[in-house]
């Protein structure tokens, strides 16, 4: 059987899959028209509709590749006089795209509740993120996946922060409050936590269950059973957080050689960071490698802390000289 590849909407590869995953994310609206496909022996990526025709030849089911909302309107012969009692009859069927007319509790189905009238939008098959799928294969999140996100989220947070405390500390000079140190530092901090704590919480309590850096690298926070966390515990987990870095780091450090890899405020909060299609309807594409975001931010951190690391041992050998 031919393995396919897809990409999604930042291009980014995923697969191997088969025909019949490839033709259930279709379904599902992962996958569409636009989305680019790439098997062995093609010479280059090519749009989905493009290769319909091949993947129909190849086992898929008459009307799958169509989108699920095309529909035709059929007139329908009004009765004849011999029926004394003819049936009521909106004067249309559903027909399927791919020319077959369905059945009238299909077009009922598909239609939903407002099948009694053409002028009722039709149904769409939308995909529920917040629903978790559970018996399947869950890849957990490592400890440097984690630190790669990390280091995205904290550039984030840093430069947003650096932005508000320049505004905050130049207004509170105008308003007269005073500019002295015991102030910057005030005002830093308290912006600090303040941006920090909403950024965390707001973001892994959302839809996407990820940060920014998350999301780069593929992986979200969820409760143990897979479910998306409310604001209050993600709230609350990011505070949680200060007590792994209170003890000598050693809380984020937990993650790297716990059984269920969480780190200290995991356990806190009961919830785990895990692959981003973990507890979902497809866990086959999950990735237990780093991935190529997680290894180049990974490879850049690395650059950078040896530099500092260099800078600190020369400004200590020029202060021991002089």
């Amino acid at each position: 059987m031919t393995d396919w590849y897809y990409t999604d909407a930042r291009n980014t590869r995923h697969g191997p899959v088969t025909l019949p995953a490839l033709l259930q994310l279709r379904r599902d609206g992962i996958v569409h028209d636009a989305t680019l496909l790439w098997r062995e022996g093609l010479a280059d990526w090519q749009p989905l509709r493009e290769l319909a025709p091949e993947l129909a030849a190849d086992g898929a089911a008459p009307g799958v590749m169509p989108s699920a909302n095309s529909w035709a309107l059929e007139p329908v012969p009004p009765p004849t006089e011999e029926a004394p009692h003819p049936v009521q009859d909106p004067g249309w069927r559903a027909v399927a795209a791919a020319g077959g007319v369905q059945s009238a509790d299909a077009a009922g189905r598909a239609a939903g509740a407002g099948a009694g009238s053409p002028y009722a939008p039709p149904a769409s098959n939308v995909a529920r993120r917040s629903t978790a799928v559970l018996g399947r294969d869950v890849v957990l999140a490592g400890f440097w996946k984690r630190v790669a996100a990390y280091l995205i989220d904290s550039v984030i947070v840093g430069l947003a922060g650096m932005a508000l405390a320049a505004f905050a500390l130049s207004f509170a000079g105008v308003a007269g409050l005073g500019r002295g140190e015991w102030m910057n530092a005030l005002v830093t901090n308290l912006i600090s936590i303040a941006l920090s704590a909403s950024y965390y919480a707001w973001f892994h309590a959302s839809h996407s269950m990820a940060t920014p850096g998350k999301m780069a690298v593929g992986i979200k926070v969820v409760r143990l059973d897979g479910e998306r966390i409310s604001l209050a515990r993600a709230i609350g987990r990011y505070f949680a957080t200060i007590l792994s870095g209170m003890i000598f780091g050693i809380g984020f450090l937990m993650a790297g050689f716990t059984e269920r890899k969480q780190a200290l405020h995991d356990m806190v909060c009961d919830t785990l960071v895990v692959d981003r299609w973990a507890f979902t309807a497809h866990p086959e594409l999950q990735r237990r490698e780093l991935g190529t975001v997680a290894v180049v931010v990974l490879a850049i951190g690395g650059v950078l802390l040896g530099l500092a690391l260099l800078g600190i041992l020369a400004a200590v050998g020029l202060a021991v000289l002089s």
